[in-house]
């Protein structure tokens, strides 16, 4: 796709909202993608640079502008500052298909914020870009992340061994899919 995309409106969720990223958030931003704990599983090293920060930035403004990704900061619905990030990207227009990614901060983990988060970024991903399916690549021992993709409807199809290489650690991929009316 060619076409730019507009930035991702807020939405919100009970406990959470899904806000377009800003230039004030990148200390959260560095503090998310410097924890070793969130990047165990990530397909790039964990941040050792601010400096990370800018650049993901500008890959975000590329997305938006190649009309193939969105990106949002998770915050609390009662606080601004970013302690997740949710995004669709290698989104398809012309095959009604995109991939979901996601990270929350792990003083936030075990409270149900990153399913809200998600949750409201595939309906997005449904209902305003009138996607069919969306994906999920996930290192098959994230058994958080697993879990959270089958709580929401997304079925396992298939998995690509050795597919990733970060540093000496060799990871296979778990292959999710949702199609729109599998969404829980």
């Amino acid at each position: 796709m060619d076409t730019p995309l507009a930035a991702p409106p807020s939405l919100h969720a009970e406990r959470v909202v899904l806000r377009p990223p800003r230039a004030g958030d990148r200390a959260a931003l560095y503090a998310l993608y410097s924890a070793p704990q969130v990047m165990r599983y990530w397909s790039t090293p964990a941040w050792s640079e601010l400096a990370a920060a800018d650049a993901w930035f500008g890959r975000q403004e590329d997305g938006l502008l190649a009309g193939s990704a969105l990106t949002w900061a998770i915050a609390l619905r009662d606080a601004d500052a970013l302690i997740g990030t949710v995004s669709l990207h290698a989104i398809f227009p012309g095959q009604a298909r995109a991939d979901i990614g996601y990270a929350l901060h792990p003083a936030y983990w075990g409270r149900g914020l990153a399913r809200e988060a998600v949750r409201l970024a595939l309906r997005y991903g449904f209902d305003a870009l009138g996607l069919r399916r969306i994906e999920a690549d996930t290192d098959p021992g994230n058994t958080g992340s697993c879990r959270l993709l089958e709580a929401l409807g997304f079925q396992r199809e298939g998995l690509l061994r050795e597919r990733w290489q970060v540093g000496d650690l060799t990871s296979d991929t778990a292959l999710y899919g949702l199609l729109r009316d599998d969404l829980r």
